[in-house]
């Protein structure tokens, strides 16, 4: 019976097949395996090693910046400086000869037995080669160790596929060529070396996630057809040491992410392979560490959004990627909403501070609107930094949209202070404009539709923001206006999904500025900057919702007004102060031209100048 098939802890017949495992973590663990075991290895790693000694020019130089200036000296006996990929180049290599060599030092000292060869895991020929070239100079392999990985941390709209492809090809591409170096009935112990990303999720490692998730669903597949093979995915928090930079270090320590010491982690590894039993006492996916993203972030004061902390984010941003660009064309050019930039910012800033929602942003500024016409850049970039504040539970960023000239210089285009906070109780808010014009339930009466404004030139806005169901009451001080927004899909949204803010029932309710704008001014207009946001509520689609306007000041040229938006239980949801419109006769014109020309309106845009006023 399989119940009843033991398991026995490795011993000075075991030849393990290590991956990654003459540097770094991997190697730390394999000498504590020595030394509880007495057992052998084969270690596979990418440099180059020979055995021998330090070149001359490095012999006897330990310091690090003393190991650069000998590789400068050697490297420039020509006349000619060296460059410094080279010097960086001839470093790096003595470095890394010096830590295999300790390590195979280490391992013998300790009792075990050790071979070393130099082989890409990825490349399954190269691989084969070189173990085969060792033959059995350390005896039969009957066991894996998969150590080796890769990092390209980022937020997932930043990877490329080469970062995918080289972090998910270390990890799956290398345990597929390993395996295929040994016979399968041939082996007695996998050890696969994951991590709780795969687990719990962590931002910016979306790749490292999916390359150790899939190790630990072949582990429970080999356990399901190896019953005779200890099988062991181990699911590692960050380590002290490793790939765990000082900077990383630092963030995990500001979440309270306690790190694996070296010795604890070593310990752990021998204790899972030394416990005799059956085979269904083992568990094939264990958890060592705590999660990353699942942790409450602490408030700003102890470390989360440390004052000058800054991220720069770049952004490709195109027509046939944003379907509802369609619908939001002047003059015959797709423009950005102005609140999917604000969108832009606060879901970035989000992302950035897990366990924090938007709040508020102040003084929104419209630079320079983006218009996806010939002059639309090839990247858009978004800066933040964080700034001082005196709430603990708040994360205070500036935030800035720009873009490159083809002179180089900056473009400027939308900046803004946005404010996140821990999330507070629902309903808090509620009647904070109790002055806004015609503010009340039973406003919410019947009313004659408005699509007509979306038609007669009022506004511009295609089917995906027509939003207004009914203008209750307008007069010189203000309006009031009944809405409701059907769904967009998710395509429709492409790169500016709704999450904790809604850009695309926001704008509907930013239209009220241009319905009162046209009515009494007789002028279109387009938006300027908003002197402040708060945002008390969701606003999700499909509500009927209530928008009051009232207007603050207004010229034949500008118009400022405070917005308020109400839910179905007329709980404030969203308040705007000061948002500022320029108005211009021009617009009227244009507002009218609100379809692209080209034929293959996901591909070709008008290129016929820029959008003047």
């Amino acid at each position: 019976m399989v119940g009843i098939l033991p398991f026995s802890p490795p011993d000075e017949s075991t030849v393990f097949l290590v991956s990654g495992g003459a540097k770094g973590i991997t190697a730390d663990c394999v000498v504590a395996l020595a030394r509880r075991y007495r057992c052998r290895f084969v270690l596979v790693g990418r440099t180059p090693y020979d055995g021998g000694a330090d070149p001359d020019w490095a012999e006897g130089v330990e310091d690090a910046t003393a190991l650069k200036h000998a590789a400068v000296a050697r490297l420039g006996r020509g006349g000619d400086p060296p460059a410094l990929h080279a010097v960086q180049a001839a470093v790096a290599g003595v470095l890394a000869r010096r830590e295999i060599r300790g390590t195979l030092e280490d391992i013998a000292t300790a009792g075990g037995t050790a071979v070393y060869v130099a082989a890409d895991v990825t490349d399954g020929e190269a691989l084969r080669r070189a173990v085969m070239d060792v033959g059995g100079s350390v005896g039969r392999v009957n066991g894996i160790i998969h150590g080796a990985g890769v990092l390209a941390d980022r937020l997932v709209h930043q990877k490329s596929l080469t970062d995918f492809d080289r972090v998910l090809s270390v990890k799956i591409d290398g345990l597929q060529n390993l395996l295929a170096c040994i016979p399968f009935q041939q082996l007695e112990y996998l050890v696969l070396f994951s991590s709780v990303a795969a687990f719990y999720g962590n931002a910016g490692q979306a790749d490292y996630a999916a390359a150790n998730e899939i190790l630990n669903k072949v582990a429970h597949w080999v356990r399901a057809h190896a019953p005779r093979c200890r099988v062991l995915a181990i699911d590692w928090g960050p380590w002290d040491g490793g790939m765990v930079t000082p900077e990383l270090k630092r963030r995990l320590k500001a979440m309270s992410v306690e790190m694996i010491a070296v010795d604890e982690g070593t310990r752990v590894l021998g204790d899972l392979l030394q416990v005799d039993g059956d085979v269904e006492a083992h568990h094939a996916q264990v958890i060592v560490g705590a999660a990353l993203s699942a942790l409450q972030p602490l408030p700003a004061a102890e470390g989360v959004g440390v004052p000058g902390e800054t991220h720069r984010i770049r952004r490709r941003l195109s027509l046939a990627a944003n379907p509802f660009l369609l619908d939001h064309v002047i003059g015959g050019r797709a423009v950005l909403p102005t609140v999917c930039a604000v969108s832009w910012m606060v879901n970035t800033c989000e992302e950035l501070h897990p366990g924090y929602q938007f709040l508020q942003i102040d003084d929104y500024r419209v630079l320079k609107g983006i218009v996806f016409d010939q002059e639309l850049a090839e990247t858009y970039v978004l800066d933040l930094t964080t700034q001082p504040s005196s709430d603990p539970s708040q994360v205070v960023l500036e935030s800035l949209i720009w873009s490159q000239r083809d002179d180089g210089m900056p473009r400027y285009h939308y900046r803004a202070q946005i404010t996140l906070r821990r999330p507070a109780p629902d309903g808090v808010g509620s009647g904070v404009l109790s002055d806004v014009h015609g503010a009340a339930p039973a406003a919410h009466g019947a009313a004659s539709a408005e699509h007509r404004l979306y038609h007669d030139g009022t506004l511009f806005h295609g089917n995906r923001f027509q939003g207004i169901d009914a203008i209750l009451s307008i007069d010189e001080s203000g309006l009031t206006m009944r809405v409701a927004l059907p769904p967009l899909s998710w395509s429709d949204q492409g790169q500016f999904a709704v999450r904790t803010f809604n850009p695309y029932l926001v704008d509907v309710h930013l239209q009220s500025l241009l319905v009162w704008a046209r009515r009494y001014v007789g002028y279109g207009g387009l938006p300027l900057r908003i002197e402040q946001g708060i945002q008390y509520g969701a606003m999700p689609f499909g509500e009927p919702m209530l928008t009051t306007m009232h207007v603050r000041s207004r010229t034949r040229q500008s118009l400022v007004a405070d917005v308020e938006m109400r839910n179905s239980q007329d709980a404030v949801c969203l308040v705007v102060k000061g948002a500022e419109i320029t108005l211009s006769h021009r617009l009227n014109a244009l507002f009218l031209e609100n379809r692209l020309d080209s034929a293959d309106v996901g591909m070709e845009l008008p290129n016929d100048g820029r959008l003047d006023l």
